[in-house]
């Protein structure tokens, strides 16, 4: 096994069910060679740095995984047949990741998601905090 990252860009006119689709579709790849998800994360709207087939915003979806080069072969040849992807990056990471390498980076992921999903909730539910604002006054006596 072998760990990568991928990140894809889908145009902005796909529907909800046609992006779950095609990152369905990618996992399953990615699964059925024997490989594991280590992070999926849907980064949203963004505006793209230049126009790629006449659009100028994107749908970013972001993907770590371990997985098999065929794995990689296989989605990233379903990716030039399919419209709605406007670009993809895949990069190898590691030559070799081993069960337990998974397994603790499975757990970091989702430790990580934990912290950025209780962040996010406190930022919706501030505390009330009283600040305490000095300001000077400052006269021009001549």
């Amino acid at each position: 096994m072998r760990r990568y990252e991928t990140v894809f860009i889908l145009r902005p006119s796909q529907s909800e069910d046609e992006i779950n689709a095609i990152i369905e579709n990618t996992k399953n790849i990615i699964l059925n060679e024997q490989g594991s998800i280590i992070d999926l994360d849907r980064w949203g709207m963004k505006k793209l740095a230049y126009t790629i087939k006449k659009e100028i915003q994107g749908q970013y979806v972001f993907c770590d995984f371990a997985g098999t080069p065929a794995s990689v072969a296989e989605f990233e040849r379903k990716f030039r047949i399919d419209d709605a992807v406007l670009k993809y990056l895949t990069i190898k990471t590691a030559d070799t990741i081993s069960e337990e390498e998974i397994a603790k980076a499975i757990a970091d992921a989702d430790a990580k998601q934990a912290a950025l999903a209780q962040e996010t909730s406190e930022d919706e539910n501030p505390a009330v905090v009283e600040e305490n604002e000095t300001t000077e006054e400052t006269t021009d006596e001549e």
